[in-house]
């Protein structure tokens, strides 16, 4: 031992290493020293408040809900990722909302339309007839092609739209007395000594139900025209026809329907005017002197010739109708034909359409409750709303009676515009309340990129949290100033980004989610197209 020599071998201790590795560790801002990544500046976690009834049993661990995902599939959450999916009829059959409807705003061009014809897209897949009541664009048209529907062409030198055209009504109407002519018929063959008395009975009620819907539906019928005629010559105008005037108008319908064996026009009611039958000049309190007759009648006759192929509405509303629409299949009325310098002659076009295509619907539902048509729902979308309103005094009041039955007509409603200023500017603060009602009545707001000058207005319908309101405002920022280059094309951020919101629930923020075929069809830019071979210049 004394003649060998030892090497004294260090060891390092656990508690050492332990140390040591702590002091490796970084600290709650990242590692520290130049270079090394230490955040100078850490987000404060988001902090919510709550008594301990509403928040016991949560604490410590709080996990939030998932995003719905029932109806269409729209796209994804933006912060989260998860799958998201709505449409106010499946969120109306489940509960969800309290109306089928749905009132969409956002800048132009960033994409409220493309998630509309999505929507019409995956409601037409289950069965619900799509019908568009209006396209100005047309942003719808390809869509419907596509669907196999039916394309309605109207404007002037494109095609005829009948105001006084009853429609359907007169048809079905007819199909409902002759069935309740079967059911006494029937009531008799069984009413006797040794007929089934509970039968009859059942029979004679079910006579008295289809005898009271057709007096109903043809009621309805003629209130939908003459509201339609006062709406024309209130764009016509410019203001609303007096009172005798309407009742004058009121008045000649009936006599029309009592002289005439067919379908009346706009001719037919000028007509009844000028002949001043006893009932209007009662009326108009010509007191025997046809002077006073004449100068009660002369402004209205001047209107319904501007209507009667000699004004700026050419004969659209004076000749029969051209196409009758197909409530078995989708439907969309193309008014691409009409400029955008003829406002007046939009507004008159979306209200008959409107007009036409409720009137429409309600005799195939009326049909289907007395047993006589298969049961059907539709989805309507009224796009442009703005222009309409805006066409003339009195014309929310018109759209208002148009858009409050959609929950018991068994319809389901989009209506877009593109932001609150569109109906804060009409004249009259009563009308702005009406109008600012069409989104609060509606079962889902859905708000894209608006600027911030929107939000006081917006809140005045739907409450929007101070971090929604942001997000909106961000999304209508342009995106970047750098071109990306080669073949990718620039997005800006707020793109198909939508915040669906119902009453006091926070908004879900999504971004919107296209297939391959459903970009071919919501291209609505397609006169922007570049070719891809320019024609060389020599």
């Amino acid at each position: 031992m004394f003649g060998s020599h030892t090497k004294h071998q260090r060891t390092t201790s656990p508690s050492t290493k332990l140390a040591a590795a702590v002091a490796r560790r970084p600290g709650l801002r990242g590692w520290r020293g130049r270079g090394q990544g230490e955040a100078v500046y850490v987000t404060a976690a988001d902090e919510w408040r709550g008594t301990s009834v509403q928040v016991c049993g949560m604490w410590p661990f709080v996990g939030g809900s998932g995003t719905p995902i029932l109806g269409v599939p729209i796209g994804v959450h933006t912060d989260t990722g998860a799958p998201f999916g709505a449409d106010p009829i499946s969120w109306f059959m489940h509960g969800m909302i309290n109306n089928p409807s749905m009132f969409v705003l956002g800048l132009p061009h960033y994409g409220k339309s493309t998630l509309v014809r999505h929507i019409v897209l995956g409601l037409a897949g289950r069965g619900i007839n799509p019908l568009i009541l209006g396209d100005l664009k047309p942003d719808y048209v390809d869509l419907i092609e596509a669907l196999g529907g039916q394309v309605i062409s109207l404007g002037p030198g494109r095609g005829h739209l009948n105001v006084l055209d009853p429609g359907e009504a007169t048809g079905a109407a007819g199909r409902l007395l002759a069935s309740a002519e079967e059911h006494r018929a029937h009531a008799n063959r069984v009413n006797d000594p040794d007929g089934d008395q509970d039968a009859s009975a059942a029979l004679l009620a079910a006579a008295a139900k289809a005898t009271r819907l057709a007096e109903q539906l043809m009621a309805d019928s003629h209130n939908r025209r003459l509201n339609m005629i006062t709406a024309l010559v209130t764009i016509v105008r410019n203001a609303k026809p007096s009172a005798h005037e309407e009742s004058l108008i009121d008045r000649a319908l009936h006599i029309l329907d009592e002289r005439l064996d067919r379908v009346p026009l706009i001719g037919d009611l000028i007509e009844v005017i000028k002949d001043a039958p006893d009932e209007l000049r009662a009326i108009a309190l010509d007191r025997g002197d046809m002077s006073r007759y004449l100068d009660a009648t002369d402004q209205l006759s001047q209107s319904l010739y501007s209507l009667d192929g000699s004004g700026r509405f050419s004969d659209m509303f004076s000749r029969p109708t051209d196409q009758p629409m197909d409530l078995t299949k989708p439907v969309v009325f193309d008014l691409s034909g009409i400029s955008d310098t003829q406002r007046d002659i939009q507004a008159a076009c979306l209200l008959a359409c409107w007009s036409t295509g409720f009137a429409t619907v309600q005799v195939a539902h009326t049909l289907a409750d007395a047993g006589l048509e298969p049961r059907r729902n539709y989805f309507v979308v009224m796009d442009e709303l703005w222009r309409a309103l805006r066409s003339g005094e009195g014309m929310v009041d018109r759209v208002d009676s148009l858009t409050r039955l959609n929950r018991t007509e068994g319809v389901g409603q989009a209506m877009i515009t593109h932001t609150m200023s569109d109906l804060e500017a009409l004249p009259t603060e009563s009308e702005r309340m009406k109008a600012r009602g069409f989104v609060e009545r509606s079962g889902m707001v859905v708000c894209g990129a608006l600027p911030g000058a929107e939000m006081e207005k917006l809140n005045k319908a739907v409450t929007l949290s101070r971090a929604e309101q942001s997000r909106l405002i961000s999304w209508a920022d342009p995106g970047s100033w750098t071109d990306v280059g080669g073949s990718r094309k620039r997005v800006r951020p707020g793109l198909g980004k939508f915040l669906f919101k119902v009453g006091g629930r926070p908004g879900v923020p999504v971004a919107l989610k296209l297939t391959s075929v459903e970009e071919r069809l919501h291209d609505t830019n397609k006169r922007w197209r570049i070719s891809a071979n320019p024609v060389e210049e020599n």
